[in-house]
């Protein structure tokens, strides 16, 4: 089966994400839409491990080319970060059992790939190329307070938790997941804008993203 892709460009073009709508945090952005294909495609052997993780290796071993199932254009914020904010068309209606399975466990293989990597990357990252970034326990509590935030937009009400508390954030996830397993028509989650399906991949993401962040800026050693 082919690799479905959906392509979502700023309003204004100037930035372009493309992402793998069955495979929760595939997700690449660039200038253009070719540009934005291509990468995603290089990170294809990255993604596996998320695959293998969450038990669909065979599935993902044997998925043909990427191929581009709609073209949409997404917020201005999509013109300044490259990253998708809004669902697709493939992601306002209700969920199979099935389908809830393999999106949550594609989700926790992000997140258990996320703590792997912070426990193995050098706490010292690498700069960018104009002398920025975040060090490892930086990014790390970053990613933790955004999934703060995304459980709120899932209408998980709970004080904010110590991003360094490994309890507290296990707790946190536990209770986003089971929100994710609800029965849902797919509209929004608690009234906000979020559905499951685009929860599911962008939260996934966010993960994904800062793990290759962490992997690409490791000091050697």
């Amino acid at each position: 089966m082919p690799i479905r892709v959906v392509l979502e460009r700023g309003p204004k073009d100037k930035k372009v994400v493309a992402f793998a709508v069955d495979w929760s945090g595939w997700s690449r952005g660039a200038k253009t839409a070719n540009e934005a294909l291509d990468t995603l495609a290089a990170y294809r052997a990255r993604y596996r491990p998320i695959a293998v993780r969450a038990g669909f290796e065979r599935a993902f071993d044997r998925s043909g080319r990427l191929t581009v199932v709609e073209d949409r254009v997404g917020t201005g914020s999509t013109d300044f970060w490259g990253i998708s904010f809004s669902p697709s068309s493939f992601e306002s209606d209700p969920m199979r059992t099935a389908e809830f399975k393999r999106k949550l466990a594609l989700l926790e293989a992000c997140w258990a790939y996320f703590d792997d990597v912070a426990a193995r990357v050098s706490p010292e990252l690498r700069k960018g190329p104009r002398g920025g970034g975040r060090d490892r326990d930086k990014m790390v509590g970053h990613v933790n307070e955004a999934d703060w935030y995304y459980a709120r937009e899932l209408g998980l009400k709970l004080r904010q938790p110590d991003p360094t508390d490994r309890d507290a954030m296990a707790a946190m996830r536990a209770g986003m997941l089971a929100i994710l397993r609800e029965p849902s028509d797919g509209s929004p989650l608690a009234g906000r804008k979020w559905t499951q399906r685009y929860a599911a991949r962008r939260i996934a993401w966010h993960a994904l993203d800062h793990s290759w962040e962490m992997e690409d800026r490791s000091e050697p050693g």
